[in-house]
């Protein structure tokens, strides 16, 4: 197995035990972990110092996994969804049932992306479901752009980094509102 390959591996095994781990994404470096793991998920939140209130994005492996998590959207919207992906683009739609309560915001919704970054595709992918992405760094800090400036922020806050590398000319993803279509972020 080569060093990539190996690196994955101990990714995906980072999110099976429930651990936090730093990969890269298209801007910046984001921090993650295994949704569905209540104290992972509490973890991730207190390493972003990010209020209950506030939800998470989720990182999904492909547009059928995302469209499987969300209620009901305008069919326009969800036509943009499936044009817009795999890319930069998140969507906040109203959750669907089984999606856990932790990573919805206080309104009921989830955000969601299908990433177009090969190594962020290739992790959400390998682990098999939904993957926490929030940016790597504490609440009103400058997101973290390498793995060097990810150890520098959070240090031993995290389990696992995986070696990649991000867009220095990358903007934050631009963020829609599935219900209405309203531009949230970005352009």
């Amino acid at each position: 197995m080569n060093e990539a390959a190996a690196a994955l591996e101990a990714a995906v095994a980072t999110l099976v035990a429930g651990g936090v781990l730093a990969y890269p994404t298209e801007a910046v470096y984001g921090i993650g972990c295994d949704p569905w793991q209540p104290a992972a998920l509490a973890r991730v939140r207190d390493i972003k110092q990010r209020p209950a209130a506030q939800g998470f994005i989720l990182l999904v492996p492909e547009v059928d996994a995302a469209l499987a998590l969300i209620g009901e959207i305008p069919a326009a919207q969800r036509v943009q969804m499936q044009r817009d992906w795999p890319g930069p683009y998140t969507w906040v739609c109203p959750a669907g049932p089984g999606v856990p309560p932790g990573v919805q915001a206080e309104d009921g919704t989830i955000a969601l992306r299908v990433s177009a970054h090969p190594l962020a595709a290739a992790l959400v992918r390998r682990f098999g479901r939904p993957l926490v992405s929030t940016s790597a760094n504490r609440r009103g800090a400058t997101p973290a752009r390498t793995a060097v400036e990810v150890e520098h922020a959070l240090g031993r806050l995290i389990d696992f980094t995986l070696p990649g590398s991000t867009d220095p000319s990358a903007a934050p993803t631009t963020i829609r509102d599935a219900r209405d279509g309203r531009l949230l972020r970005g352009s």
